[in-house]
C-alpha cells in the first residue's frame, strides 16, 4: 500500500500493509485519534484503496489511477461523507446513509462512507449504524472517525477494526511538512512543526492558513493599486473602508505587498526589468509606471510604509482607512 501521505504511525502502516497483503481491507474501520493526528488523511488513503482500480489488490491505493485521483480531489461519486456540519449525527442521517448504501456504486466496485465525528452519534443513531454494519451490502465500506473510540457502543466497536493514530515525532513532522510546503521558508516550517506537539494537522492548518493570508494580501495589493492608479477617490475610499475588517497582521502584509508593486512600477518607469512574473501584478505595475510620476510613486511608498508601521500599534484598520485614502489621493 502507498501510505506515504500519512506521516509517522509506522506500526499502523505495517498493520495495514500486512492485512492488505493477507486478506484485503476490512469493510469497517474506526479511525481514532486527536484532532490533527491524521484521521482524515488516513480516511482518504483507505477510501482510495477501496475504490482503486489501477493496481493489484495488495498494492492499493496506487494514488495514480482515476479512482484514486478523484478521492484525493474530493470528487469521487462513490465516496460519501456524513457529519461535516459540526453538529451531532442524528438517527435520520444514519438512516439516509443506509438507504443510499443499497444503491449500487456509480463507477467503482465499492461505495465508501466516511463518518466524521462518529462519537457524536447518540445511541439510536449508533444502533442504526450497527444494523448497517451487520447487514449492509457487501460492496459498502465504512470509516468511522472519532477522537474517542470508547464513546462508541461496544457492539459497534466489535463490528469494526480500530486503527489508533499516534502523534508523530518532531523529525517526522519536519520531514512531512518540508515536503508538503516546499515554497515556505524552512525556518517557518520547522517552527510550525515544533508547535504542533506531534499533531501534524495543526501545523498543516497553520501553514495553509498562512498561504491563504498571503494570497489575500497579494490580491488586495493589486486592488489597492488599481484604485490608486484609477484616481477615483470614492472607489478608493470604499475599498479602504472595507479594510476595517482586516486584522493587524493581514493589513501589514497588504501594505507590504503594495509597496513591492510600487517599487516594481518605479523600476519599470526607469526602464529596468522589475522581475515580476505574475501577469496580473506585472500589468498593474506597468499601468502605475505609465500613469504616475516617480515622485508620486515614491510618496505612495512612503505613505504605505508609515501605515505599515502604524499597524504595529493598532489591532485593526479602524481609523487607518480614512488616512489611507486621504494620504494616497493627496499624491495624485
Amino acid at each position: 500500500m502507498d501510505l506515504s501521505q500519512l506521516a509517522g504511525n509506522a506500526a499502523l502502516k505495517r498493520q495495514l500493509e500486512a492485512e492488505s497483503a493477507r486478506r484485503g481491507l476490512s469493510h469497517a474501520y474506526i479511525l481514532s485519534g486527536s484532532a490533527g493526528s491524521g484521521r482524515r488523511t488516513l480516511a482518504r488513503v483507505l477510501a482510495a484503496a477501496l475504490v482503486c482500480d489501477g493496481a493489484e489488490p495488495e498494492a492499493r491505493p496506487c494514488l495514480a489511477c482515476s479512482g484514486c485521483r478523484k478521492v484525493l480531489a474530493g470528487i469521487h461519486p462513490d465516496v460519501n461523507y456524513t457529519g461535516t456540519d459540526g453538529r451531532d449525527i442524528t438517527v435520520a442521517q444514519v438512516r439516509a446513509l443506509r438507504s443510499d448504501a443499497y444503491i449500487r456504486p456509480n463507477e467503482a466496485a465499492r461505495k465508501v462512507y466516511v463518518v466524521l465525528n462518529a462519537q457524536t452519534m447518540n445511541p439510536s443513531a449508533q444502533n442504526a449504524m450497527l444494523k448497517l454494519l451487520e447487514e449492509g451490502p457487501a460492496y459498502a465500506a465504512f470509516l468511522l472517525l472519532t477522537n474517542n473510540a470508547a464513546a462508541l457502543l461496544q457492539t459497534v466497536r466489535s463490528r469494526c477494526e480500530t486503527l489508533s493514530l499516534s502523534p508523530v515525532t518532531l523529525l517526522e513532522a519536519e520531514d512531512y511538512l518540508l515536503r508538503r510546503f516546499p515554497d515556505k521558508p524552512e525556518a517557518e516550517v520547522r517552527a510550525a512543526a515544533g508547535r504542533c506537539e506531534g499533531l501534524i494537522g495543526r501545523a498543516v492548518e497553520e501553514l495553509s492558513g498562512a498561504e491563504a493570508d498571503e494570497s489575500r494580501a497579494r490580491e488586495g495589493a493589486i486592488t489597492l493599486l488599481e484604485r490608486f492608479v484609477g484616481g477615483d477617490e470614492l472607489s478608493l475610499m470604499e475599498y479602504a473602508v472595507s479594510l476595517e475588517k482586516w486584522d493587524r497582521d493581514s493589513l501589514s502584509s497588504l501594505f507590504g505587498e503594495t509597496v513591492l508593486l510600487l517599487r516594481s512600477a518605479l523600476v519599470l518607469r526607469a526602464g529596468g526589468g522589475c522581475g515580476e512574473t505574475d501577469p496580473q501584478r506585472l500589468c498593474i505595475a506597468r499601468e502605475a509606471a505609465d500613469k504616475c510620476s516617480a515622485n508620486m510613486l515614491l510618496s505612495a511608498v512612503d505613505t504605505l510604509e508609515k501605515l505599515r508601521a502604524a499597524t504595529l500599534y493598532n489591532a485593526g484598520a479602524g481609523h487607518l482607512a480614512g488616512w489611507l485614502c486621504a494620504a494616497l489621493m493627496s499624491e495624485k
